[in-house]
């Protein structure tokens, strides 16, 4: 929902190299590297150090080129490093480097919980040090022995408040449980109670996936429609599905506008969220960033509520837009006025799915299906796959409908708050991914 995209994929991936990158052709599925000295060209030796790096035995001025340093400091490549430790464990071995000889090949690092593929180049200009290294995907992989509780507890150590469910939908027992029925902040999963309010008419036929509005609504990146021309014809069905696919936040305004807020409110309440007034009234992404926006003294403490009701905050939200940078410098010194936001629980996104089920259109869950937001691995076990994930600098949801080989609805839903630091958005997914690879 902020400024910048949400992250879009289940697999991260770490660009570790300056600009001008070398794109690492897709390498095989990866088979044992060959141990024996005969093997340790320059090329297979420098691969092993990235191994050593990535554990924290090597100092990145002993592996890469002055030019990589240059693009890439040795502390800005810790905290990389660092994040991508903390999400997929230890290195432990090189997976696959092909071909073994030269200066370049398809690079794949086997982690505790995790595939790294990708590619790496050395500079034999250079002492042979590693001068582009690129992760283009990372698998999580299950992880022998992992259970629920201990990925409870992981959940239950990180710092701020945490929330899980992951069940079947019809009310059988949940694997995962942690704070289901504590509300939190959800970034851009807000977005759902918006389609589900649509789908709903859309099945009444008080509506048609087909029906063209004029875009008038305006709001602020993630997305490309505030780009586009005022008045530009768009579709229902493309409004809700660049809302979900791509958090556009244009579309969600514009939807807003369309449906009216009560009306949003209303499927909150009937789909059985426990508190549906602490989201009224029902914010549109603009209002949340012009809010945002202002002074910390301005809005500390204070509620949406109280805020719009403020003449000065209502000139002030008519008055116009300031530019991008004014917004994105309202989130750039980490978390803000965390009551400015849109709030569920576990529980009540899963009374949602239970609710969208009975009465939304099915187009409904093909549009949630877009962006599946999962590893090659998790979607050959799970036939369907629906999500929406939220952001905001202390701020984030990952929420999925899934249906199994059986035909069985789950639900998996995990958010985190933290109003003293940014969340680790790769930590979160990570334990996600884990999740879904769980044995059923």
């Amino acid at each position: 929902m902020i400024p910048r995209a949400l992250f879009a994929a289940a697999a991260l991936a770490l660009a570790l190299s300056p600009a001008a990158l070398w794109a690492a052709p897709a390498p095989p599925e990866p088979a044992p590297a060959e141990a024996t000295d005969a093997a340790k060209t320059p090329l297979a030796a420098r691969a092993e150090e990235v191994v050593a790096l990535l554990n924290g035995k090597v100092e990145p001025e002993a592996l890469f080129t002055a030019g990589f340093l240059r693009a890439v400091p040795p502390a800005q490549l810790k905290g990389l490093i660092a994040s991508l430790t903390a999400q997929f464990g230890p290195a432990l071995s090189v997976a696959e480097l092909t071909p073994r000889e030269g200066a370049r090949a398809a690079l794949a690092i086997r982690f505790a919980r995790g595939l790294a593929k990708g590619g790496i180049a050395i500079d034999p200009g250079e002492d042979n040090k590693v001068s582009e290294l690129l992760f283009t995907a990372i698998e999580p992989v299950a992880v022998a022995g992992d259970t629920p509780e201990a990925i409870v507890a992981e959940l239950a150590a990180l710092p701020g408040s945490v929330n899980a469910w992951f069940a079947p939908l019809d009310g059988g027992a949940p694997v995962i449980a942690h704070n289901p029925d504590t509300p939190l902040a959800l970034g851009s999963a807000f977005k759902l109670y918006i389609l589900a309010a649509l789908a709903e008419e859309v099945k009444a036929g008080q509506r048609k996936w087909s029906d063209v509005v004029r875009l008038g609504a305006r709001s602020y990146p993630s997305g490309r429609l505030q780009d586009w021309p005022g008045g530009a014809p768009l579709t229902l069905h493309t409004l809700a599905s660049l809302m979900i696919s791509v958090s556009d936040n244009t579309a969600t305004d514009q939807l807003i506008a369309t449906l009216g807020r009560e009306r949003i409110l209303k499927a909150m309440k009937d789909s059985g969220h426990a508190n549906p007034s602490a989201n009224d009234p029902f914010l549109t992404t603009r209002e949340l960033f012009l809010l945002k926006s202002l002074k910390n003294e301005e809005i500390a403490g204070r509620g949406a509520r109280a805020l719009l009701a403020d003449p000065a905050i209502a000139t002030f939200l008519a008055s116009g837009d300031p530019p991008l940078e004014t917004i994105t410098a309202g989130f750039a010194q980490g978390p803000k006025a965390l009551q400015l936001e849109w709030f569920a629980s576990p529980a009540d996104l899963a009374r949602l799915f239970a609710h969208m089920r009975r009465t939304a259109d099915p187009e409904a869950f093909r549009i949630m299906a877009i962006n599946p937001s999962a590893s090659p691995g998790i979607k050959a076990r799970w036939p369907y796959i629906g999500f929406k994930g939220g952001s905001e600098p202390g701020v984030l949801n990952l929420t999925w409908l899934l249906r199994d080989e059986a035909g069985r609805d789950w639900v998996l839903s995990l958010g985190w708050n933290n109003p003293a630091a940014a969340v680790d958005e790769g930590r979160l997914e990570g334990i996600a991914q884990r999740i879904l690879l769980l044995p059923r």
